[in-house]
């Protein structure tokens, strides 16, 4: 997994590729907290993901209970196999999906 972030003043874009799964879930999380502060409006670029467990559902809940607090949430370009899970897990309700 990789992953970019793309910070202009209170918006934060972060494009994930790869799998995000129990190994590599809490590089993303140890990277996100900090960046969240001040953040008002986060999107979640999932174009080039490709596989997500658990883990990584977990870390992308914290971030969206964060941004319940300070602003707003959204995943774009939500590949099929992903959705497939968010939608299986109810996560498809978390997250606003565009």
């Amino acid at each position: 997994m990789t992953f970019t972030m793309d910070r202009e003043g209170t918006k934060l874009t972060v494009a994930i590729q790869g799998n995000l799964d129990t190994l590599t879930s809490p590089e993303l999380e140890k990277a996100l907290e900090p960046a969240l502060e001040g953040v008002t409006d986060l999107t979640l670029d999932l174009k080039e993901l490709e596989y997500i467990s658990s883990a990584g559902l977990r870390v992308l809940h914290g971030a969206a209970q964060v941004m319940s607090q300070q602003g707003s949430i959204r995943t774009i370009h939500v590949q099929e196999d992903v959705m497939d899970v968010f939608v299986m897990t109810g996560f498809g309700k978390v997250l606003k999906v565009e």
